[in-house]
């Protein structure tokens, strides 16, 4: 569904700071997925690139996560293509 998308234990950033996590999605094209709301409040500061997708869900398993970004596909595609948006909050 996202052919692109990779996790950051396979881009060996797993336990890096967010700010080492930002840097690199910005030149790469990737938007950040994340639960983390720290990426939330940096987005805010700092605008995009690279684009933010925050899942408002708290504690949810690996399937409840594929769900919601299934379900939202049109949704973050529209978003991934808008050249205004920085933010896409998914609850």
């Amino acid at each position: 569904m996202y052919p692109d998308s990779n996790h950051v234990k396979t881009l060996a950033l797993t336990n890096t700071e967010d700010s080492v996590i930002w840097e690199y999605a910005k030149p790469n094209h990737f938007v950040i997925v994340s639960k983390d709301s720290d990426f939330h409040q940096r987005s805010l500061l700092y605008g995009h690139p690279p684009k933010f997708i925050y899942l408002r869900i708290g504690n949810s398993s690996t399937s409840k996560i594929v769900q919601i970004l299934r379900d939202n596909f049109d949704t973050i595609i529209q978003f991934c293509n808008s050249k205004v948006e920085s933010i896409l909050i998914l609850a």
